[in-house]
């Protein structure tokens, strides 16, 4: 078993505090867990599942900043990946748009079948599968970058966006892979991230800032343009790049336990303040 990074994060106007950690056993994969914290006496409040909440959260943030880019109805999709992120990121895009025809690539042909089935039931949307990444993404208004690649070589071009209004790439979060290449973000009209993290933790982020085709003038977090620090332009490319953070993860954990909360007497947090991050710390063996 390998033991990965850990995050916490802490509210103190909700109460409550969070971290995140996660471990890898070779053959079975990586898995999550996230503890909640009562601010007010340190008590463990909860346990949780890290996955799901990652995924939740993750496709939240690319349904926020769909929120800002608003895009004339019905909106073609392009999907890259079939996994769980994948599912999460279209189901987010379906609550903002009416979607129209969804295109989904998935180098694994039977997950990619079975990704089209179960999104065409449950969303009522036409998804089919491509045979290429450039076939599922050309002529989309938006694409999503979702797959578990793990290269240096990025497997999306900014040369089949021209049609693109929104790209979403959430798939790729460390700085030694990369998975959009430098033209994706060169192209783009503004380029949005979760956090000022990602210019860190990213390939992609990391080429395009050495390339020079990511100026500080063409960048903005989510949280100023939620917040109108920032203003989306009404054309171009907008591309959204998310390695999630553990405010991410402390605000969905909060949510689930008081959804909870609800059902059964548990305590709640309290307090007054501000967010507080600790960023990611280095992997431990």
């Amino acid at each position: 078993m390998r033991l990965g990074p850990v995050a916490g994060a802490a509210d103190e106007k909700s109460g409550y505090a969070a971290m995140k950690a996660y471990h890898n056993v070779k053959g079975a994969g990586t898995r999550y867990v996230i503890s909640l914290y009562s601010l007010k006496d340190g008590e463990l409040l909860a346990l949780l599942d890290g996955q799901i909440i990652t995924d939740m959260r993750t496709g939240a943030c690319s349904g926020v900043i769909a929120r800002r880019v608003p895009i004339a109805s019905p909106v073609s999709v392009g999907v890259l990946g079939s996994g769980n992120q994948a599912r999460r990121q279209l189901e987010s895009l379906a609550s903002v748009y009416r979607l129209g025809k969804v295109s989904v690539y998935s180098p694994t042909a039977g997950h990619c079948e079975l990704f089209a089935r179960d999104m065409a039931r449950s969303l009522g949307a036409a998804v089919t599968p491509a045979d290429t990444i450039e076939a599922a993404v050309s002529g989309k208004q938006v694409v999503v970058s979702a797959s578990s690649a793990r290269t240096a070589e990025p497997i999306l071009r900014g040369a089949w966006l021209a049609e693109c209004r929104l790209l979403c790439a959430v798939g790729n979060t460390r700085r030694q892979f990369s998975e959009t290449d430098v033209d994706c973000f060169r192209k783009a009209a503004l380029v949005a991230v979760d956090t000022v993290h990602a210019f860190d933790e990213a390939g992609e982020l990391r080429q395009a800032v050495q390339a020079g085709a990511l100026p500080e003038s063409r960048w903005a977090t989510l949280g100023k343009i939620v917040t109108g620090n920032a203003r989306v332009p009404g054309e171009g490319l907008i591309a959204f790049k998310s390695v999630g953070s553990a405010l991410q993860d402390l605000a969905l954990a909060a949510c689930y336990y008081e959804m909870l909360g609800r059902r059964a007497d548990l305590p709640r947090g309290g307090g007054a303040g501000r967010l507080k991050e600790r960023p990611w710390t280095g992997a431990v063996a």
